[in-house]
């Protein structure tokens, strides 16, 4: 693709990031880590404004939250992504550390199951912990898994971003056309297949997540019924220290319609994140009011329609 004028920004946050990912590969692993969250927490969630996105989520939301936790908040969430970044982008010492964390739940027993029987099997998680860290210590455990991904805006990032992505596992599928035919011929073939479940989407369903709507994709079931494959919740649960993660993976779902279905991994997301407020990403746009009206308004005027 031509380079455009428009281009020049996303061009020059994308040479910032390389080089400033450039240095901080010099460092010490667990110095790496606890250094970019500091970075995450203090330069580049108030100026990216995040911390007025946390803000805002949490008081549309949970508008009695203390403030003093709101607060604490703000810090938070932005350290764990700027940690959950710099983890992807260490590769095999990231792949490594994550491979030696203790897998939990029902899920590991009904994976090996799935896996003997040749079975497809449907993850899903959120924008929780570090996402990546279920995904590198089950591929330690022999673990064919393929993820799909939303491609980011800025063109330059993304290229980097992605390959960061894959040297954890592959294959990776873009959310796009191709990558959507190339990601069900993996699945139904018996491989193991990661999806978010808290993305905005504007062609999902309405469900509540902290007892407020938001569009809903129900790709994931609607795949492992298509395919028959074992579908499930995985998380990646930061520890205490900032370093280290508990795999939990939780029972499999019993297949019934997609909506019943997602709701419950929904359910699932929302507890996990109730019990670890300061690992899911609230500086995510997950609810999108106007959106949502905008779909009650159409579906009211299809109903009233002659």
């Amino acid at each position: 693709m031509a380079f455009r004028r428009k281009d020049i920004p996303d061009y020059a946050v994308n040479l910032l990031a390389r080089g400033t990912l450039g240095m901080m590969a010099l460092l010490p692993y667990r110095t790496r880590v606890s250094l970019f969250g500091r970075i995450f927490e203090h330069i580049v969630a108030p100026i990216a404004g995040w911390r007025k996105r946390v803000r805002s989520n949490l008081a549309y939301v949970m508008p009695d939250i203390p403030e003093a936790e709101v607060k604490r908040l703000t810090r938070a969430v932005a350290n764990n992504a700027g940690r959950s970044l710099i983890e992807i982008y260490s590769g095999q010492e990231f792949k490594d550390h994550a491979a030696k964390m203790p897998i939990t739940g029902p899920g590991l027993a009904a994976m090996e199951d799935a896996r003997a029987s040749g079975r497809p099997v449907v993850l899903v998680t959120g924008h929780f912990g570090n996402y990546d860290a279920p995904r590198a210590a089950l591929i330690d455990q022999g673990f064919n898994i393929g993820a799909l991904y939303r491609p980011m805006s800025n063109r330059f990032f993304n290229d980097h971003y992605v390959k960061s992505v894959a040297e954890i596992g592959s294959p990776i599928f873009p959310s796009s056309r191709k990558g959507q035919v190339e990601m069900m011929r993996f699945l139904r073939g018996g491989g193991v297949l990661g999806f978010f479940i808290d993305n905005h989407t504007s062609s999902g369903v309405e469900m509540d997540f902290f007892d407020k709507p938001a569009m809903t994709s129900l790709s994931a079931a609607v795949m492992a019924l298509k395919y028959n494959a074992l579908l499930l919740p995985v998380w990646g649960i930061r520890g205490d220290d900032g370093f280290s993660f508990e795999i939990r993976t939780g029972e499999p779902v019993q297949h019934s319609d997609p909506e019943t279905m997602l709701r419950a991994l929904n359910v699932e997301l929302e507890a996990i994140t109730r019990d670890h407020m300061d690992q899911w990403f609230w500086i995510h746009r997950r609810w999108k009011p106007e959106i949502i009206e905008q779909v009650q308004r159409r579906r009211a005027a299809a109903k009233t329609d002659p």
